[in-house]
């Protein structure tokens, strides 16, 4: 069976937001392996020293048992356009190490940066992180996304964004979007203008 995998942003060497990633993990864990043992990162994690300023990116590979950590500088992708693509039979509930099918969709962003996946008609996620899309007051994400992720369930317990069944015939409706992961704070990321949202075909 294919690994798990999880992202966790260091910010000048300290790991954020353990917690929500515990959680994933266990969750994962337990729903494939039947594992219902705690995850603790802080026993799991070492930041080597070449990250204790700045931003870096941990991933780590596990299920069942941690299978590799490893650190890497964060090279942050610059994402300005978005491609809308219909999938309506795609799966990814569970951050799988193979992304072989988000990438045979990425491929059909055209010219844009990256994409927007719609399935049964409803705004989901990108290739890398959920959204969040803005009305002019609030901050809406779809409430039905392909991964919850961490981001998104700590913005949401916050009380930052809310949950809107968002369609594709919707998306007019809003000033634009942000991308938001582990990498990616609402707070940090600039807004795409609904007008670089690009339709199918």
């Amino acid at each position: 069976m294919c690994l798990l995998f999880e992202t966790i942003r260091i910010s000048d060497g300290v790991p954020q937001y353990l917690r929500w990633h515990e959680q994933r993990m266990e969750s994962a864990l337990n729903e494939i392996w039947g594992d219902s043992l705690p995850v603790n990162l802080d026993n799991i994690i070492r930041v080597p020293s070449e990250f204790s300023r700045g931003v870096a990116r941990c991933n780590i590979q596990y299920g069942p048992g941690i299978k590799q950590v490893t650190f890497l500088p964060y090279e942050k992708r610059v994402i300005r356009s978005l491609k809308t693509v219909i999938s309506p039979d795609i799966d990814y509930h569970l951050k799988y190490t193979d992304r072989s099918h988000l990438d045979i969709l990425l491929n059909q962003r055209g010219s844009c940066d990256d994409i927007i996946i719609v399935k049964n008609g409803l705004v989901t996620d990108t290739s890398m992180s959920n959204l969040a899309f803005f009305d002019g007051k609030q901050w809406f994400t779809p409430a039905e996304p392909l991964l919850h992720g961490t981001c998104r369930n700590r913005l949401l317990a916050e009380g930052q964004i809310a949950t809107m069944e968002i369609h594709l015939t919707d998306l007019p409706d809003f000033f634009g979007c942000t991308l938001i992961n582990a990498m990616r704070d609402l707070q940090e990321e600039e807004m795409i203008p609904v007008s670089n949202i690009f339709p199918p075909g």
